[in-house]
C-alpha cells in the first residue's frame, strides 16, 4: 500500500506539535536548532534540506523523509535535485537505501500534486 505523503507529514506535524507541549524546552530548543541549521548561509537552506533528506533515506528514517521532501521542495529544490540526491543516499545507504529512495521519490510526486491543487 502506497502511502500518502502529504497527510502523513501533516499528521507527523500534529504529533510534533502534541511532543512540544508535552516536553516544551527540549523541542524549543531543537526547533530553533533546525531552524538555525537549514537556514541559508554559504550553503542555501534548499541544499542543506537536500543533505537531510540523504540522511534521511540513508537511515531509513520515514517520517524524515516526509518532512525532507516537503521542505526541500519548498526550499525551492528541484525534481531533478531530489533525484541526484536519492543517487548519493543510495550509494552511501545501498540497498535498503533504494528502496527508501523510491518512496522519497513517490514523496515528491504526492507533495508536486498536493501543492498543485
Amino acid at each position: 500500500m502506497e502511502p500518502n505523503y502529504p497527510q502523513y507529514h501533516s499528521h507527523l506535524l500534529d504529533l510534533v506539535r502534541q511532543l512540544g507541549q508535552a516536553v516544551p524546552g527540549p523541542m524549543r530548543g531543537f526547533a530553533r536548532m533546525h531552524q538555525e541549521a537549514v537556514a541559508d548561509g554559504v550553503l542555501t537552506g534548499s541544499v542543506k534540506e537536500l543533505i537531510a533528506l540523504a540522511i534521511s533515506i540513508a537511515v531509513h528514517c520515514d517520517g524524515c523523509i516526509a518532512y525532507h521532501v516537503h521542505d526541500a521542495l519548498k526550499a525551492g529544490a528541484s525534481q531533478q535535485e531530489i533525484a541526484e540526491t536519492i543517487g548519493v543516499a543510495v550509494m552511501m545507504g545501498g540497498g535498503p537505501a533504494v528502496v527508501y529512495g523510491a518512496q522519497a521519490l513517490e514523496a515528491v510526486e504526492q507533495f508536486k500534486a498536493d501543492l498543485s491543487t
